[in-house]
């Protein structure tokens, strides 16, 4: 009976002020809707930038739950509401942070008397020097691809400045990288076309990886929803890296910079795998933390990004 009976709902800022009071409620509405109904009384406050919680400072509400979920359907309920910011969709960011290498890398390979002078366009082109522009091209547009048709993401949006951080991060280091590799005073790596080859094999193998992986993972949730499965190997020998890791296309995306750097033997590109790898690391901690707290029985050998050590 109490489920039918209508009631309340007020919504509080993070400071506790009241700032809305929504009627008629049943106890079925989801989180969604109740974002909707917000967005319809304050405009500026759109879906997407809006983040629910049961306390002032606890965690972000899922969409998909409801208020009896919360166990709210009954008189003096209320929640609390932050202000995400101008939001802008994950795609976007993603297309555009990686747009920005794929081009800015280019300009210091072929129109090299832009940057370093008239004299540079007279200067061979080095073996490694080349196969570095390839494999730095192959990777960005496998990015771009990858983000236009095979992620599958799990929020649409993500806070405005993340584009601004993300570019800044992406188009720096390309331009950084760039500017070293190609330049007409670069020299080869110590051990030659050994350490070139081996670079741009280890290189390879791990864009393949990772490739691998991200397709995996679109495989296991399906289009439209949050779904989350335990990810394991599936019949592909690069997705056996799952056994010893919770996000091995960051053990992959990690190997081919190591690949690069071996191959270029270059500072700018190992202070660019060095800074990835941290990043790199702080996500999958988090993942795998998630991972185990969801499942009862994900695997107990897996660490989350180095096998047996991370």
């Amino acid at each position: 009976l109490q489920g039918k009976m209508s009631f309340r709902l007020e919504i509080f800022d993070g400071k506790g002020k009241s700032i809305l009071l929504l009627e008629n409620l049943n106890g079925k509405e989801t989180i969604l809707a109740i974002k909707k109904r917000i967005a319809q009384k304050k405009l500026h406050l759109t879906v997407e930038r809006q983040s629910l919680r049961t306390e002032a400072k606890g965690k972000n509400i899922p969409n998909e739950k409801t208020l009896e979920d919360l166990g709210l359907s009954a008189s003096n309920a209320q929640l609390f509401i932050k202000d995400l910011g101008p939001q802008i969709a994950w795609k976007t960011v993603f297309l555009l942070e990686y747009a920005g290498p794929l081009f800015i890398y280019p300009i210091f390979y072929a129109r090299p008397s832009l940057i370093y002078g008239s004299a540079a366009s007279l200067t061979p082109v080095k073996p490694a020097v080349y196969l570095a522009f390839l494999a730095w091209s192959f990777h960005y547009a496998k990015r771009i691809f990858e983000t236009l048709f095979i992620h599958r993401f799990s929020n649409s949006t993500m806070p405005l400045f993340n584009l601004f951080k993300n570019c800044g991060y992406y188009w720096g280091f390309a331009a950084f990288i760039a500017y070293f590799v190609n330049h007409p005073k670069y020299s080869d790596p110590i051990f030659g076309s050994l350490q070139i080859y081996l670079g741009l094999g280890l290189f390879c193998v791990a864009e393949f990886g990772n490739l691998s992986i991200h397709i995996l993972q679109r495989n296991l949730r399906p289009a439209g929803t949050r779904e989350r499965k335990i990810p394991r190997p599936d019949g592909n020998p690069l997705s056996l890296l799952f056994n010893y890791v919770s996000c091995p296309n960051y053990t992959y995306e990690v190997m081919s910079w190591i690949g690069f750097t071996l191959m270029t033997q270059s500072f700018p590109t190992f202070v660019f795998t060095l800074a990835g790898f941290a990043q790199m690391t702080l996500w999958a901690l988090g993942k795998h933390r998630n991972y185990r707290k969801e499942f009862s029985d994900y695997p107990k050998q897996r660490k989350a990004i180095v096998p047996f050590v991370i």
